[in-house]
């Protein structure tokens, strides 16, 4: 799709994902091309891009150009700025970062609105990055069950202890509730916000009936008719919003390496706005 500047804007799938070709995120967007950039971002979730590579403080300032920017928890961090994230697999690593289906840090009171990712070292083959359309996943539940997840919150928590080996955290465990399906506070969908690294528990409900519904959602959200799916070339940067997008990161590579760093923008606290425009909750 050709854009109103030089930007091309390319669909990964029908679905979620697009390619930006035509811009330098080493330099600062206009404020033009940004508004084409945000609104291209609004309709594929998330972006891609090619290279070339960002110094530290180029990424920062990218990040900061969406909004103020996170402090992960826990997560290692590069350069002496907890605000750059380091994602890296090795040999020697006992996990993978981004293993599961997750919206990053959802246990946070305001999780945040956005990721970026710029890989640095990429395997010979292998570690792609997955993402799935949280719009689509509650579009494509029936009727009955749309309304019945309208009304209830779930508890998200996260426990990184020891989870980064011997890096000291950044802040107390996480702990938060938020609906289980959020109003997007830029286009007003409705998006379903629970994922199986951080929900544990749907409010009102007992544990069975809990684990059994969120179990369906963990399945549910698997179906690749969601999906797309990124492969890695080095350099390349994905910017995705986690208000509507969860993302799995594959560790199919073992024993090379694959590195990069991520800087991620705040976000709001979740809430949800009835179709019928009466009332809210958070």
């Amino acid at each position: 799709m050709n854009s109103r500047s030089n930007l091309k804007i390319t669909p990964l799938t029908p679905r979620i994902g697009a390619v930006v070709e035509g811009v330098d995120f080493t330099k600062p967007l206009t404020d033009a091309i940004f508004d084409e950039i945000h609104e291209a971002w609004m309709n594929h979730l998330v972006l891609f891009a090619h290279g070339p590579a960002l110094t530290p403080e180029q990424h920062l300032s990218l990040g900061e150009r969406f909004g103020p920017l996170h402090i992960h928890p826990a997560a290692p961090y590069a350069f002496g700025n907890p605000a750059l994230m380091q994602i890296h697999t090795d040999a020697s690593s006992k996990r993978n970062n981004g293993e599961g289906w997750h919206s990053d840090v959802s246990a946070d009171l305001e999780p945040p609105m956005a990721s970026i990712l710029q890989i640095h070292q990429t395997p010979s083959y292998g570690g792609d990055t997955l993402w799935a359309n949280m719009y689509l996943a509650f579009e494509m539940l029936s009727d009955p069950m749309q309304r019945m997840l309208e009304g209830l919150s779930a508890t998200h928590s996260a426990n990184y202890d020891g989870y980064y080996g011997d890096h000291q955290p950044q802040r107390e465990n996480p702990v938060a509730t938020h609906p289980v399906v959020r109003t997007h506070p830029v286009t007003g969908r409705s998006a379903l916000f629970v994922n199986s690294g951080f929900t544990k528990r749907i409010e009102g409900l007992t544990k069975g009936e809990s684990d059994a519904l969120l179990g369906y959602l963990f399945e549910h959200i698997k179906n690749p008719n969601f999906h797309c799916r990124f492969q890695w070339r080095k350099n390349a940067i994905a910017i995705w919003d986690n208000r509507c997008t969860q993302h799995m990161a594959v560790w199919d590579y073992y024993p090379e390496t694959r590195s990069g760093i991520r800087v991620t923008i705040k976000g709001d606290q979740p809430f949800f706005k009835p179709r019928n425009g009466e009332g809210s909750n958070a």
